[in-house]
């Protein structure tokens, strides 16, 4: 079975030209959505594969209409693909059901992993120059090397609470725990 998923980002546009692609190209149940594709979650869409059995194929007008990213169109596929369910886009002419189609995304797929890791390495590289000119990265310490020997000397009198030293060295006491973990001994 073929199974049309229209979407449109607003609700003053259209789905109609959509609707009409989808059902001349033989899908017999058609989900319609009004949101942003920038949205994770839209119901119409969670619906259409809900609905979705093995062996169905859900039908797009095209690519941008079922995710924004390459990142999250791949996800919703890969989803669809191990629950046997297969995908078509009309405009790129994409097809999971055939070994072309499959052949397709798939180096859609391998495109966007060799993106996320040019990313991950600029990245790397990045801190790395950073930290070879001394810049450290990070939020800067909340908790000087002062106030933290202040705190454990404030530990030693049973009767100042962990609340009272976080509140004289102005941090939280989950802050003042993450510094002195032995701090919690205290409570």
């Amino acid at each position: 079975m073929l199974i049309g998923y229209a979407r449109v980002s607003t609700q003053d546009q259209d789905p109609e030209m959509q609707v009409d692609a989808l059902r001349h190209a033989g899908c017999e149940k058609i989900f319609v959505e009004r949101a942003s594709g920038a949205k994770r979650d839209r119901p119409e869409l969670k619906a259409a594969i809900d609905y979705a059995r093995e062996q169905d194929t859900i039908v797009v007008w095209k690519l941008d209409r079922l995710a924004r990213s390459l990142k999250q169109l791949i996800e919703t596929v890969e989803g669809l693909e191990q629950s046997g369910v297969g995908f078509k886009s009309l405009t790129e002419t994409i097809d999971t059901t055939t070994p072309s189609g499959r052949l397709v995304f798939t180096i859609f797929a391998g495109l966007a992993e060799f993106e996320r890791s040019i990313i991950r390495e600029r990245t790397i590289a990045g801190l790395e120059s950073a930290r070879s000119r001394g810049r450290v990265g990070g939020r800067p310490r909340s908790v000087s090397d002062e106030d933290i020997a202040a705190a454990k000397a404030l530990l030693k009198d049973p009767d100042i609470t962990v609340k009272k030293i976080a509140e004289r060295i102005g941090c939280s006491e989950a802050t003042l725990y993450r510094y002195l973990p032995a701090a919690r001994a205290n409570t």
